[in-house]
């Protein structure tokens, strides 16, 4: 499958179906640090040596490019892109999609990306370390996320050396990775504790606990539409197994919570709460310009609905899809040119008021 075909898909693939307590956790992502022995980290490589890791990584996938030979058979191929081959706007696609960084979106020559068709198995080639495997799955999936991420890292692991040392681990280029090379971190939509005021509280707690909360795409980017980002701060001294275990007894919590303070919300707040819901709804299905920062606020509200019943009628699968498909590059690529900022703003909102009207 093309990277075209694969980004023709109207919902990042690693978004759909069922999975464990997908009303909140949209998402689970295990990352693996990796850098080969003898060659400088990006930041202070030569462009010769990044484009001989590239070539490295390139020939060590090039035997998981088919299903018989990929480490989780049946799910699809990995392709092998340059990143000085694509283009502006495929590369913001993919960053849209959570498939690569902001900062690997921004790279040309001696970078690479590695992807399988289903999008939920990349690795990004020179980003920080030589190579970030990276694992996407639905819901809270941590484990299942973290077994997948080791098959592909065993099965390279047999065609590049690995920079490793005894005492400290795998060898990264930031030091709070340094030890398994291991980020694992659950996508969370936490409308409830955004509105009761409890977020704050929440960052301050789970610190205590050796995580931290960003928003969805990171470091320093903005929790809009009440989507967080929680994850492990550091990997030395702890097993992948107690990362992802602890990372997921914390994810239950973060859980519990929300749903408690949704209940709070219905029984307290209601009329604020029904209010709030329904005059997002009548926005989105009316307005004839949104910025994506309103219109990620308006469909948390309207998820939030339905997930408490109180809208009927809408797929939460439309929400998730808008999520992405509301985003300045599937906008630009779905009318097929480059929009103004003003034009995006309409053919969003044309977008929404489109896909609530077919489901209505």
């Amino acid at each position: 499958m093309s990277l075209d075909e694969v980004l023709n898909h109207p919902v990042a693939q690693w978004m759909a179906g069922e999975a464990p307590a997908n009303d909140i956790v949209v998402g689970t992502r295990v990352r693996l640090a990796r850098n080969l022995e003898g060659i400088p980290f990006p930041g202070v490589a030569t462009q010769e040596q990044m484009l001989g890791v590239v070539a490295q990584v390139r020939r060590a996938v090039e035997p998981l490019s088919s299903q018989a030979g990929a480490p989780d058979r049946g799910a699809g191929s990995l392709g092998f892109y340059s990143m000085d081959e694509l283009s502006p706007l495929v590369k913001e696609l993919l960053v849209e999609r959570h498939l690569i960084s902001p900062q690997h979106g921004k790279s040309g020559a001696g970078h690479a990306l590695a992807l399988r068709d289903d999008e939920r198995v990349s690795i990004m080639v020179n980003e920080e370390d030589h190579l970030r495997i990276q694992v996407l799955l639905p819901g809270m999936q941590p484990e299942e996320a973290w077994r997948l991420a080791d098959r592909v890292d065993d099965a390279l692991d047999g065609r590049l050396q690995f920079a490793f040392s005894d005492r400290m681990g795998y060898l990264t280029a930031w030091p709070t990775n340094v030890g398994t090379g291991l980020r694992a971190s659950l996508m969370l939509h936490l409308p409830a504790l955004s509105a009761t005021e409890q977020v704050r509280q929440l960052v301050g707690a789970v610190a205590q606990l050796g995580l931290t909360v960003r928003g969805l795409y990171g470091e320093g980017s903005e929790a809009s539409g009440n989507l967080f980002q929680l994850s492990n701060q550091v990997s030395l001294g702890r097993s992948e197994e107690e990362i992802t275990t602890h990372l997921a007894n914390v994810g239950r919590q973060v859980i519990q919570q929300e749903r408690q303070a949704r209940e709070h919300l219905l029984s307290h707040r209601r009329v604020e709460l029904e209010d709030g819901i329904y005059r997002s709804l009548g926005i989105v299905t009316h307005a004839r310009s949104l910025s994506t920062k309103e219109a990620l606020r308006l469909l948390s509200d309207v998820r939030l609905g339905i997930d408490l019943g109180l809208i009927s009628g809408i797929p939460a699968t439309i929400l998730q899809e808008l999520v992405v498909r509301i985003r300045p590059a599937h906008l630009q690529r779905l009318v097929g040119r480059e929009l103004a900022p003003p034009e995006r703003d309409v053919q969003r909102a044309t977008l929404i008021r489109e896909r609530f009207r077919v489901q209505r």
